[in-house]
């Protein structure tokens, strides 16, 4: 190789503090020449503090109010490595990350993702954010081909995502890619021991905020063109959310065996954070998504 095997797509939405330690753990990577691309919407103040603490680092800044789908679009088109990977700037992944990402690709493998632990255990808010948003994402996972992975511990082939640019530029969650992805026949590829850490610490009112900007964002992208009818049906069935997503999340962590007391104790929570979540996705069908994509951390 002349040049870096991996290049790795960060956007940066939290802050310095976080970036700090992905990147940290980024440059510690074994027997990979990795490419860091660090897209961000908060300032020069931080652009300047990557590039001083990480000079091999490439960074480029984007408007205020720039989607994280917008960042990582923008990434790709600067990646040079024939293979890219894309995770958060809260998330710290172990030394051999890199490199079993890309041994993972292969003839059947184009698209892989791993699976995502919790990094942030100080707090039960951490807690019972992390399983309200990643218990389908917990190690135990079924290994091989599947319907969905997450997009912040995933890698793509360089030549397929050039492949999708007109699906990428729509400015849509990953989901949207990898859906139009296997309708042609290309297979997402689960690979559950690749693990990375998800190290994002939050208050009460930012979470509850964050679920519903998400939801929003996400039901207002769904209903983009509907009907009214459509919309009214969407947002009035929304209302039933909050059960359903909480009862689903109990059940996979309790399947999985996996850090049931702190889920015992974050009920709660959990429903509370639920019901915000539904209530985005009500008001995401109703009124579209507004400005929420452009909030989301």
């Amino acid at each position: 190789m002349t040049g870096p095997e991996l290049a790795v797509v960060v956007p940066s939405v939290n802050g310095f503090d976080d970036l700090r330690g992905c990147l940290g753990a980024l440059g510690c990577q074994e027997n990979v020449d990795v490419e860091i691309i660090v897209v961000d919407r908060l300032g020069e103040d931080l652009r300047e503090k990557v590039r001083d603490e990480f000079p091999k680092v490439l960074v480029f800044g984007m408007a205020t109010d720039s989607t994280i789908p917008e960042m990582r679009a923008f990434a790709f088109l600067q990646a040079k490595a024939p293979a890219v990977a894309v995770i958060e700037d809260h998330v710290i992944v172990p030394p051999s990350w890199a490199r079993q990402l890309l041994d993972a690709l292969g003839p059947e493998a184009d698209v892989v993702g791993g699976s995502i632990e919790n990094a942030a255990t100080d707090t039960l808010i951490d807690w019972a954010s992390f399983l309200c948003e990643y218990s389908a994402c917990l190690p135990p996972l079924p290994a091989g081909e599947a319907t969905w992975l997450p997009g912040n511990n995933i890698i793509y082939r360089r030549e397929l995502l050039e492949r999708y640019r007109p699906v990428i530029e729509e400015g849509k969650w990953e989901n949207r890619l990898h859906d139009a992805m296997r309708a042609d026949g290309i297979k997402l590829i689960c690979r559950p021991d690749i693990v990375v850490g998800h190290k994002m610490h939050y208050t009460f009112s930012l979470y509850l905020s964050q679920r519903y900007l998400y939801a929003r964002s996400y039901a207002g992208a769904r209903i983009s063109g509907a009907s009214l009818v459509m919309r009214l049906a969407y947002g009035s069935a929304a209302f039933c959310l909050p059960p359903v997503l909480f009862y689903r999340t109990v059940r996979q962590i309790f399947a999985k065996r996996r850090h049931l007391g702190y889920l015992v104790a974050s009920l709660p929570l959990l429903a509370i954070f639920v019901t915000s979540w539904g209530f985005g996705e009500v008001v995401g069908s109703w009124f579209g998504g507004g400005t929420s994509l452009s909030k989301v951390r």
